[in-house]
C-alpha cells in the first residue's frame, strides 16, 4: 500500500513536470515583435507554398518549436559617412564629394522580403559596408553623367539623381534611403574654385549693376524733381515778368494814348509811313522769334532739362519784350505822326489867315481906289525888298580875285554900269507883268496930291 502510493506520487510529479515543460515551451514559442524590428519566421510551413519565410512587422506570432525558428531585423537608421574621392565628372575632371547617407531596413512589403533573404543574420557593420559599396558605385555613375557646373549650381538636381540611383539599388537588398547630405564638392585641379570666382565676380558685377541702376534711378528721380522745381520756379518767374511787362505795356499804352490825344491833329500826314515802319519792325521781331524757336528746337535734343527750361523762359521773355517794344514803337510813331500833322495844319491855318487878311486889305484898297494897278503896286512895294535881295544874291557869290582897270576916258564907269545892267531892271520886270512904272508913279503922286488937297 505504501509502495503503491509512492509510485502514484512519482507519476503525478512526472506529469506535472511534463505539463510545466510544455507550458514553458508554449510560452517561449510565442514571439513578440518590437516596433523598431521585423521578425522573420522560417522553417516548416513558415511562409506557405510561395514564400520561404514569414515576415511579422508588429504584434507577435507563434513559432512552432523544433520545426520553425525566428530572427529579428533591426529597423533602426544607419548613418554612413561617404568620403568619395577622385570621381570623374562628365568633363573627366576628378572631384571629391564628402557626404552622409542615412539608410535603414525597409518594412515595406515587397522590399522587406529582400532584406530577409540578403540581410538576415548579418551584423550592423556588415549591412553598413554593403550599403556603402552600393552608394559609392551609384554616386560615381551619377557624377559621370553630369557636368561640374550643373553639380555645383543645381545641387538639388544632383541630390535627386543620387537619391534615385542609390535608392533603386538599396531596395534590391531590402534597404531604403532616408536622407542624403552632400557636405562639399572639391576638385584638385582648381576648376571649381575658378567657377566659384567666376560666379562671385558675376554676382559682384550684377550687384554693382543693380546698385548703379538704383543710383541711376535715384539720380533720375532727383533730377526729375529738380527739373519740376526749376520748371515751376521758371514759370513763376515768367508769370512775374509777364505781369511786369503787361504793367509796362499798360503804362506805355496810357502815355501813348495821352500823346495820341495831344497829337491827334498830326495823325493823317505820316500815319502810313510810320505804320509801315512799325510793321517792318514787327515782322523783324517775328522773324527773330521764329529763328529763336528753330534754334531752340535744334538744340533741345542736346540740352538737359534745366537748360531747355531756361532757353524757353528766355525765349518767352524775348517775345514779351519784343511785343512790348513793338507796341511802344507803334504808339510813338502814331504820336509823332499826329504831332507833325498838327504842326502842318497849324502852319497852313496861319498862312491861310495871313493870305485872307491880305486879300481883305487888297479888296478894301481896290474898293477905295477903283484902280487895280494900285493893288499891284502895293503888292510890288511889299515884295520889293525880296526882289532886291534876289538881285543882290545873284552877284554876291561872284569870285573876283583881282580887277585891273586902265581908265582912259570913263571905262571904269562903263564897266560898273554894265555889271549893274546885267541885273533885270525893275522897270522891265513891271512891263513884263503888263504895268508901266512911270504911269504908276504919276498916278500915285496924283492920288497923294489929291488927298493932300482934300486934307
Amino acid at each position: 500500500m505504501q509502495g503503491t502510493e509512492m509510485v502514484f506520487g512519482s507519476s503525478l510529479f512526472v506529469i506535472a513536470a511534463v505539463i510545466f515543460v510544455l507550458l514553458v515551451v508554449i510560452a517561449k514559442s510565442y514571439k513578440k515583435v518590437p516596433p523598431n524590428k521585423v521578425m522573420v519566421i522560417y522553417g516548416v510551413g513558415a511562409g506557405g507554398k510561395k514564400k520561404i519565410a514569414k515576415i511579422v512587422t508588429g504584434g507577435g506570432a507563434w513559432v512552432i518549436p523544433f520545426l520553425q525558428s525566428a530572427k529579428f531585423l533591426d529597423l533602426s537608421p544607419i548613418t554612413i559617412d561617404i568620403d568619395l574621392k577622385d570621381a570623374l565628372s562628365k568633363q573627366n575632371i576628378r572631384i571629391n564629394v564628402p557626404s552622409t547617407f542615412t539608410v535603414a531596413i525597409s518594412p515595406e512589403e515587397g522590399v522587406v522580403e529582400n532584406a530577409a533573404q540578403r540581410l538576415l543574420g548579418l551584423t550592423r557593420k556588415q549591412i553598413e559596408d554593403l550599403a556603402k559599396d552600393i552608394i559609392y558605385g551609384q554616386m560615381r555613375v551619377v557624377i559621370a553623367s553630369m557636368p561640374i557646373e550643373t553639380i555645383i549650381s543645381d545641387r538639388e538636381t544632383f541630390v535627386e539623381k543620387v537619391t534615385e540611383g542609390v535608392e533603386t539599388e538599396l531596395r534590391k537588398v531590402g534597404l531604403k534611403l532616408i536622407n542624403v547630405n552632400v557636405k562639399d564638392i572639391i576638385d584638385s585641379s582648381g576648376y571649381i574654385d575658378a567657377l566659384g570666382k567666376e560666379a562671385a565676380a558675376k554676382a559682384i558685377n550684377e550687384a554693382k549693376v543693380k546698385v548703379a541702376i538704383h543710383e541711376r534711378d535715384g539720380e533720375i528721380g532727383k533730377a526729375e524733381a529738380e527739373k519740376e522745381m526749376r520748371i515751376k520756379v521758371a514759370e513763376a518767374n515768367a508769370t512775374a515778368v509777364e505781369g511786369e511787362t503787361e504793367a509796362q505795356i499798360r503804362i506805355a499804352f496810357a502815355e501813348a494814348h495821352k500823346r495820341e490825344k495831344e497829337a491827334e491833329a498830326q495823325r493823317q500826314a505820316i500815319t502810313a509811313e510810320k505804320v509801315q515802319m512799325a510793321k517792318a519792325l514787327e515782322e523783324a521781331y517775328e522773324a527773330e522769334k521764329l529763328a529763336e524757336l528753330k534754334r531752340a528746337e535744334k538744340e533741345k535734343a542736346k540740352l538737359q532739362a534745366d537748360v531747355i527750361v531756361k532757353a524757353e523762359v528766355e525765349k518767352q521773355e524775348k517775345e514779351i519784350r519784343a511785343d512790348a517794344e513793338a507796341e511802344v514803337l507803334r504808339r510813338k510813331a502814331k504820336g509823332e505822326a499826329d504831332a507833325t500833322l498838327m504842326k502842318y495844319e497849324a502852319e497852313a491855318e496861319g498862312i491861310k489867315k495871313v493870305l485872307v487878311s491880305k486879300a481883305e486889305g487888297y479888296k478894301e484898297l481896290f474898293a477905295s481906289t477903283g484902280d487895280p494897278n494900285a493893288v499891284v503896286l502895293l503888292y510890288i512895294a511889299e515884295n520889293l525888298p525880296d526882289l532886291v535881295d534876289k538881285q543882290v544874291e545873284a552877284i554876291k557869290n561872284l569870285k573876283i580875285d583881282k580887277v585891273v582897270v586902265w581908265d582912259s576916258g570913263g571905262s571904269t564907269a562903263r564897266f560898273v554900269s554894265g555889271l549893274v545892267g546885267a541885273l533885270p531892271p525893275l522897270k522891265d520886270l513891271l512891263e513884263s507883268a503888263g504895268m508901266n512904272l512911270a504911269d504908276l508913279v504919276r498916278k500915285e503922286g496924283a492920288t497923294d496930291q489929291h488927298q493932300e488937297d482934300q486934307g
